[in-house]
């Protein structure tokens, strides 16, 4: 938690300085000097209270120890919206022991939302307990998902499953922070999420605040949940079903 919140304080201070921006791999895959503040002072906390942890970050990769402990960090999620000035971004942190995913916090300093689940205790937003929605079909579910700046056209791919979600009159947003999508669907904003291309740090946190919230998780296959592969579906239980049986290739 100290750590999470440490770098959205870096954050919310550099948002209204001048910062630098650069460019990784492929198109508007933007990474920013806030990017790697935030990180380092991850870093510093972890390494001054658990210095024989593994890590796995987005920009700095793995810094592989011979530990049951894994941190798996994004420093900003969201880094476009960051950039852009969109207040839709967040510190991401799941923590992983002997494989399995233990402990999760999100935290978004410009709305000042903190999302915190650690297995078998539930999941909170400041402190509150939180629950996924309850809505009953797929047809009246309000979704949210991201598009990967490849593969978009790939059969039964992000823009086909988008189509067809659509064109049935479903409400399906795009906000650009995969953290935050499955934050908000484990608070009840959403009732669904999916995203066919995303890394461990973009879903390690998120994925078990909504276990903790009562939704469930799932691959693109329907199959047990492990951020190591890219597709997810993620939702309040009640519509998974439907909403993987689309993904899958099936009509709504």
């Amino acid at each position: 938690m100290q750590a999470t919140q440490a770098a959205a304080a870096i954050m919310k201070e550099y948002s209204t300085r001048t910062f630098s921006i650069s460019n990784k791999e492929g198109i508007n895959n933007l990474v920013t000097e806030v990017d790697h503040k935030s990180e380092e002072i991850i870093f510093e906390i972890i390494r001054k209270n658990y210095p024989d942890h593994y890590i796995l970050s987005e920009e700095s990769g793995e810094i592989i120890q011979d530990s049951n402990f894994k941190w798996i960090i994004d420093p900003i999620d969201g880094t476009v919206n960051y950039a852009n000035h969109i207040p839709i971004c967040c510190v991401s942190i799941g923590i992983e022991v002997s494989g399995k995913m233990e402990m999760g916090a999100v935290y978004n300093p410009f709305l000042n939302e903190l999302f915190f689940a650690q297995r078998g205790y539930g999941a909170t937003l400041n402190d509150q307990k939180i629950h996924v929605s309850k809505t009953p079909h797929l047809i009246k579910s309000c979704l949210v998902t991201g598009f990967p700046y490849t593969y978009l056209d790939n059969p039964n791919g992000p823009l086909e499953v988008f189509g067809k979600l659509i064109r049935k009159g479903i409400p399906v947003r795009r906000l650009g922070s995969a953290a935050m999508d499955l934050c908000w669907v484990a608070a009840g904003r959403f009732d669904g999420f999916y995203e066919h291309k995303l890394s461990a740090w973009d879903s390690a946190a998120g994925f078990l605040i909504v276990e903790e919230a009562g939704g469930k998780v799932t691959d693109m296959k329907g199959d047990l949940y492990n951020p190591y592969q890219p597709g997810i579906i993620a939702t309040n239980g009640i519509i998974h079903d439907e909403l993987l049986a689309v993904v899958k290739g099936g009509e709504v």
